[in-house]
């Protein structure tokens, strides 16, 4: 699972509560966008997206995976295969 991975390497200071929750949305995330937990450019890039944004101060869990699929759905990258 990608998002461990770079949690464990990222050397972030993320508890266990937060890194539940960032696991989570990691999931309902792929979820939403149709995407196996592959350990593929689009799941890692998910994942970087998810802990980016709750190091701005958010663990939000709709607010995140709301951010990251509209984020991901208007990457040119992307746009093609979640459509």
């Amino acid at each position: 699972m990608p998002i461990r991975l770079i949690l464990e390497h990222d050397g972030n200071a993320f508890g266990p509560a937060e890194i539940a929750i960032l696991v989570a949305v990691y999931e309902d995330t792929l979820r939403t966008l149709g995407l196996d937990k592959g350990d593929d450019l689009a799941t890692t890039d998910v994942a970087q997206r998810i802990i980016e944004l709750a190091k701005q101060g958010g663990y939000d869990a709709t607010r995140l995976r709301e951010a990251v699929v509209s984020s991901f759905l208007k990457d040119p990258r992307y746009r093609r295969a979640a459509l």
